[in-house]
């Protein structure tokens, strides 16, 4: 050490940002969300596992809908998808829905991305968990509210079982011939059926 110049020790406590400060505070929150559920997880709890401080979450994600769809490693944000559900006549809504989860599907990063996440929520409890009270918060309760009717969170969740029941089949499964079937036929023939369970 130079003459006249004393050391500053570190003062222990939250360490500082890094380059593996981002993945810490996803691992961190993917354990939050799992052990804790969506609901009773929070930026300051997952920033305290994360052993840094809670303005470095919020300098990497900007909320906790952020912060779940980043470390599930979503390939599109939730909240984008029930506002553009929901921006429409009522009587489409059941259209709109299956055009947005195809496009999702469709796209070679959205499948490869959402077929990892589904094998996932079928092999363990804990990203299932994950998965259902994130997208209940995110998107099936904003749905249900819009529908305004005593059982819309009903009506949602049938909606719901079509869409995890053709995500298994075309993309997991591949079963033929709705694994070749295009697009714009399953958006026909699937829209009536998802008005029908919000609406009729």
């Amino acid at each position: 050490m130079s003459p006249g110049k004393t050391s500053s020790p570190r003062t222990p406590g939250r360490r500082p940002g890094g380059p593996d400060t981002r993945g810490e505070i996803l691992r961190a929150a993917r354990e939050s969300f799992a052990g804790k559920g969506f609901a009773a997880t929070s930026l300051r709890a997952v920033a305290r596992e994360a052993g840094v401080d809670a303005a470095l979450v919020h300098h990497y994600f900007d909320s906790k809908d952020a912060l779940f769809v980043e470390s599930m490693a979503l390939p599109i944000d939730p909240r984008q998808v029930a506002a553009q559900v929901l921006d429409g006549p009522r009587d489409e809504l059941g259209r709109r829905i299956i055009t947005v989860f195809l496009g999702v599907w469709e796209s070679a990063e959205g499948q490869q991305r959402m077929k990892a996440v589904l094998r996932s929520v079928v092999s363990s409890d804990d990203v299932a968990r994950m998965m259902r009270e994130g997208i209940t918060e995110l998107i099936m309760q904003p749905v249900a509210k819009a529908l305004g009717v005593p059982d819309a969170p009903l009506r949602v969740s049938l909606v719901a079982t079509q869409l995890i029941g053709m995500a298994l089949t075309r993309y997991l499964i591949g079963l033929e011939p709705l694994a070749s079937t295009g697009a714009p036929e399953l958006i026909d023939r699937m829209a009536p059926v998802l008005q029908h369970y919000l609406t009729a």
